[in-house]
């Protein structure tokens, strides 16, 4: 352990290489450029306000800002793994070259992704501002459940960057899994709605715990339940030794695949 720890603060410097190259390849030859971090969300809060408010009719106070809650974790999850599924991948010609810890590739776009996070997250903010609603002290708790799920995502991230170097399959259904994800997620809907039964199965998937601790403390100014505490501290540390127990075993091999 305390070589790896060594050896991952003698490649920082090329850590924020990486991920200040994420950052430039995504917005290059944009005019907006990192704004559209901000506009994005909203947009598509609005776009799904006026479905869902007006069609569906649904019953939440300060919806938009339920919705852009929900799509704050809900995208920086999605944005994070896909795009760490395919690092090692993008990267083969500098793996070949010279020796890299391959999981640095995997931890930048886990980073630049966090940077997009931020910035969703003051998108959020002024939203919240906008509709006058009340910021509460349980806002500074936030970083908890994101905290949780930058973590969850990182070890997620692992695996698939692990599997997709042999099977590149994972790369083209990864869209219809994480499609499916979004309604087992309650970012558009609320719980109440749901029969007791789907309820179930929604409550399974790991990021509905932690959209609703995130709400709970932002919206709500609302301790979650130690329980929930419990359930996203358990995910998360096996989630993280999973990811890093697949990523090292498979990492020898990479180099046969690329």
């Amino acid at each position: 352990m305390k070589v790896y720890i060594q050896n991952f603060l003698r490649f920082i410097p090329l850590l924020k290489e990486l991920v200040a190259r994420d950052i430039k390849i995504k917005y290059r030859k944009s005019i907006l450029g990192v704004l559209w971090t901000l506009l994005n969300p909203l947009f598509m809060m609005i776009v799904l306000t006026i479905v869902f408010s007006n069609i569906f009719k649904f019953d939440v106070e300060y919806f938009p800002l339920y919705l852009l809650s929900g799509q704050v974790v809900f995208n920086f999850f999605v944005d994070c793994t896909t795009t760490s599924m395919t690092s090692i991948i993008g990267s083969a010609a500098l793996i070949k070259k010279i020796y890299i810890p391959k999981y640095l590739f995997v931890v930048s776009k886990v980073f630049s992704c966090s940077i997009n996070l931020m910035a969703s997250f003051t998108a959020l903010i002024c939203v919240t501002l906008v509709m006058r609603m009340e910021l509460h002290i349980t806002l500074l708790l936030v970083v908890i459940p994101l905290a949780f799920l930058m973590l969850f995502s990182l070890g997620v991230s692992m695996i698939l960057a692990a599997m997709a170097v042999k099977f590149r399959d994972i790369i083209h259904l990864y869209s219809v899994f994480t499609t499916a994800l979004l309604y087992l997620t309650p970012v558009i809907y609320p719980m109440s709605i749901l029969p007791e039964r789907v309820k179930f199965f929604v409550m399974l998937n790991p990021i509905t715990n932690i959209v609703m601790m995130f709400r709970d403390l932002y919206m709500y100014n609302t301790i979650p339940k130690l329980s929930s505490f419990v359930v996203a501290i358990m995910e998360t540390v096996f989630i993280c030794i999973l990811g890093v127990f697949v990523f090292l075993k498979k990492q020898d091999k990479f180099i046969l695949d690329l």
